[in-house]
């Protein structure tokens, strides 16, 4: 079935693909089982339901998460641009709609409803812009005749746009870092640099001064007494509770009084039952398929490869570090989920086609070598796998 001398699509797949990213994924994702164990009872109590009801969801979404992960990966670079641009479509023409039929949750609208299962276009936004705004920033160093960057300004600015009118500041952030880096990695100059910095902290200073929930994390982010809110606090204490090696599977009693502990709050769920050492590991597990899949994206000769490799790699780095860092109370708080391990359907499975991508565009391709220089890249940026 695997043998290199069969060229059945699943053999070709299996020696092509980053075998190690793959198995690094999977256990990210049984790590997320293993802690909705420890962490979503409590919460599952609370809100009437049974202890077992998030444990339940959270294995079950793992299993269409794991095969859209794979199913994606199997795509060559033009069939993932493909699909990019259609969910990029779909997720915008639903984020619109969410703005008039959305669900209203603490004065934000964010998810849709279908038959009673709710989905938050935004994290399918979230790659398929990664993806579509590399081809682009790619076709503007091949082509530079092409209004791409104009095309891909025009892109941010829509939905930067109807994020803020939902409103999500941390989806803006994160949709804006990885437009950032782009423009970066494709080269530009320092003035330019400087120009988009204070860009970004006049907007950061008007958001504060137009949403009074952002002021009010922030200001209870610099008060005087240091802390950030309730779940933070709770969240600080079940990490000393927890110790180096934890209280045990079900045995901390911080982590029961976490309103989220089963989602944007789960790392200190981690560190109450299963100990720091337990937290550092899991870290070490998120760094390697981060640094992974940049070497993966390095390594690619197909200018649109390594731009939207490393765009979406941004995007899972800095949503996993934005998420730690709440937890560890060194940003307000902000409800942004652990990729693969908080709880949360429309998330696990976003992330799961972000990560689809990364293997189908970092797979490798033998009549390809690793060579650097523009022109190199201008001979093969067409070349895209069959």
């Amino acid at each position: 079935m695997f043998s290199r001398a069969r060229k059945t699509p699943l053999a070709e797949w299996w020696w092509t693909v980053d075998r190690e990213l793959l198995v690094a994924l999977v256990l990210l994702m049984l790590c997320g089982i293993t802690l909705s164990f420890a962490a979503s009872p409590p919460v599952a109590e609370r809100l009437g339901l049974s202890p077992w009801h998030f444990v339940v969801r959270h294995s079950l979404l793992s299993i269409p998460a794991l095969a859209i992960m794979i199913g994606v990966s199997f795509m060559n670079p033009k069939m993932a641009r493909v699909s990019a641009l259609i969910v990029l479509i779909a997720g915008l023409v639903m984020m619109v709609l969410t703005l008039r039929y959305g669900i209203e949750v603490k004065g934000a609208r964010r998810w849709l409803s279908f038959a009673g299962q709710s989905l938050q276009p935004s994290e399918f936004v979230k790659p398929a812009f990664a993806v579509i705004a590399g081809w682009l920033f790619a076709e503007k160093m091949v082509k530079p005749e092409m209004p791409a960057h104009t095309i891909a300004i025009a892109l941010l600015g829509s939905i930067v746009t109807l994020l803020m009118l939902q409103p999500d500041f941390g989806q803006t952030v994160l949709v804006v870092a990885i437009w950032t880096a782009l423009l970066f990695l494709s080269g530009i100059s320092w003035v330019i640099i400087g120009i988009l910095g204070l860009i970004a902290m006049a907007g950061a200073y008007a958001a504060y001064a137009a949403f009074p929930h952002i002021a009010r994390r922030i200001d209870s982010f610099l008060g005087p007494d240091g802390g950030g809110s309730y779940q933070v606090d709770r969240a600080l204490e079940s990490m000393m509770e927890g110790g180096w090696f934890g209280r045990g599977p079900g045995e901390a009693i911080v982590r029961r009084y976490v309103p989220d502990a089963h989602a944007d709050f789960v790392f200190s769920a981690a560190a109450g039952e299963f100990g720091i050492l337990f937290c550092i590991v899991l870290v070490g597990l998120i760094g390697f398929i981060v640094l992974r899949s940049m070497l993966g994206a390095q390594s690619q000769l197909n200018l649109f490869s390594r731009l939207a490799v490393s765009a979406l790699t941004i995007q899972f780095g800095l949503q996993s570090v934005i998420n730690l860092s709440v937890n560890l109370s060194l940003l307000p708080a902000k409800g942004m989920t652990l990729p693969f391990v908080s709880y949360g359907g429309t998330s696990m499975l976003a992330t799961a086609y972000a990560m689809g991508l990364i293997l189908a565009l970092s797979r490798r391709k033998p009549e390809e070598r690793l060579t650097t220089g523009l022109p190199a890249y201008r001979s093969a940026v067409g070349t895209e796998a069959a």
